[in-house]
């Protein structure tokens, strides 16, 4: 039955449904209409939180032109570095001259940085699972500049070499967050990313020598420089910790961005396996010559120091074409960059070590030296590397490819030397840098491109 109730004879209320009061002045239809103003806030409420979490507080990221400008915060110091790693082999001369190491001793110095890298690209690769990748970026650029600068206070070959080491040690660390980086924040520029790491170090590795010779004419000591570009290095520390923040150092979005179904699910799989042989052979190629190079041109060219650091310059130079050498890597197929690049190789460092003494000529043929060694193959290696793989992989995977480049790096230098000593200047590049070109470039055609993220 229907229950009225009435309090006053001038007011009509409409009936309600079975079971439903009625209220004089509407107050039903005022409860209604507060309900649902109420449940239309609470879907504002989850409208709002979707999209701060779609879009989050500028505290918590921030747009693409900011990282960009903080990635080049980390470019910088990347330069910086690379500056540092190419001044050794210029005052190498100089070094030998005063302690009086033997040719091959001296390769060894030149390149046993490389060591350092070898023995901390696997750490650092499970570091980075457990420490921000900022912190353990500054650490890398501390340990390498205080090494730069312990050198100078050497009594011997040994101490020396463990200083030379200690900066391998931290550019691995440096060298290995900023991979990861760029892979993880520019999702589908990775290479391109890569390059742009590389042509800093075009801008370092061409500005060193140039810089180390002046100052070694100015003060005419090899020590002076190696404590300014150490202290160069702590520079870019207060720089990064000022400027660079966690949101861009520490972001996921590679993982985020793809399903992470594409590549190997592990570290043991063909193309991997390749790419860490090619890599091997590609430090024994790339680092015997920037190893070495500088000091053929002084005792085998008899070049001056101020010559020999314009010519070694242009290594840098050719480096500054990272950029698009690594757009080709993300464009091309692997075995065509990598076969064709290795092949190259093999031809100007059959040229270079056959040189006239023309400077203009040397000069020419480092820098293409430097834009296909350094600007294809250093660059393709390592980002080939990380698409071989999972996302979720791409930090050990950069890992594996520093662990397995400067490996054999480490000795390039004495190698070369050591060839050079024995058969001459000209067999040692045909061996080392002419020959084992071939070889890498023969393994590169047998990369499966199907398999990588690409």
């Amino acid at each position: 039955m229907t229950c009225f109730i009435s309090v006053s004879s001038s007011t009509t209320l409409p009936q309600t449904e079975p079971g439903v009061a009625r209220f004089e002045d509407g107050t039903l239809w005022r409860i209604l209409a507060a309900a649902r103003n109420s449940k239309g806030k609470e879907n504002q409420v989850h409208e709002q939180l979707s999209a701060n979490q779609a879009n989050p507080a500028p505290g918590q990221a921030g747009t693409r032109a900011i990282a960009i400008s903080m990635y080049c915060v980390l470019l910088a110091s990347y330069a910086v570095n690379a500056a540092d790693r190419q001044l050794f082999p210029l005052l190498a001369h100089d070094v030998r001259q005063q302690y009086g190491f033997s040719l091959a001793d001296t390769g060894l110095l030149t390149t046993i940085f490389t060591l350092g890298l070898a023995m901390a690209g696997l750490p650092t690769g499970y570091l980075l699972a457990r420490f921000p990748r900022k912190t353990v970026l500054l650490l890398g650029i501390g340990i390498f500049s205080t090494g730069t600068a312990l050198i100078v206070f050497s009594t011997g070959f040994t101490d020396m070499l463990v200083y030379l080491l200690s900066t391998g040690i931290g550019e691995a660390m440096q060298l290995t967050v900023m991979i990861a980086i760029a892979a993880n924040y520019f999702v589908g520029y990775r290479a391109a990313a890569i390059g742009s790491m590389n042509a800093f170090f075009g801008i370092g590795a061409f500005s060193g020598p140039i810089l180390g010779s002046l100052l070694l004419t100015a003060y005419r000591t090899w020590r002076a420089p190696m404590i300014i570009f150490g202290l160069a290095g702590y520079v870019m520390i207060v720089a990064i910790a000022l400027t660079v923040r966690p949101w861009f150092t520490e972001t996921r979005r590679a993982a985020d961005a793809r399903t992470d179904l594409s590549g190997a699910p592990t570290l043991l799989n063909r193309n991997t396996i390749l790419l860490t042989a090619l890599s091997v052979l590609g430090g024994l190629v790339l680092y015997g010559f920037t190893g070495m190079y500088p000091t053929f041109l002084r005792e085998g060219l008899h070049y001056s120091p101020k010559q020999a650091g314009v010519v070694a310059s242009f290594y840098g130079a050719g480096a500054l074409l990272s950029i698009a050498g690594g757009w080709l890597g993300d464009r091309f197929s692997p075995r065509v960059v990598l076969g064709a690049a290795f092949f190259a190789i093999a031809g100007l460092g059959y040229l270079c070590f056959h040189g006239s003494g023309s400077i203009v000529r040397q000069a020419i043929l480092t820098c293409a030296y430097g834009a296909i060694g350094s600007g294809t193959i250093y660059v393709n290696l390592a980002g080939y590397h990380v698409k071989a793989v999972r996302s979720s992989l791409a930090s050990r995977a950069s890992g594996m490819f520093v662990t397995s480049l400067y490996a054999t790096a480490a000795g390039a230098g004495y190698l070369m030397g050591g060839i050079a000593s024995h058969a001459g200047w000209a067999v040692a590049g045909e061996i080392q840098i002419s020959l084992l070109g071939v070889i890498a470039g023969g393994l590169a055609l047998a990369l499966r491109p199907d398999q990588m993220a690409l």
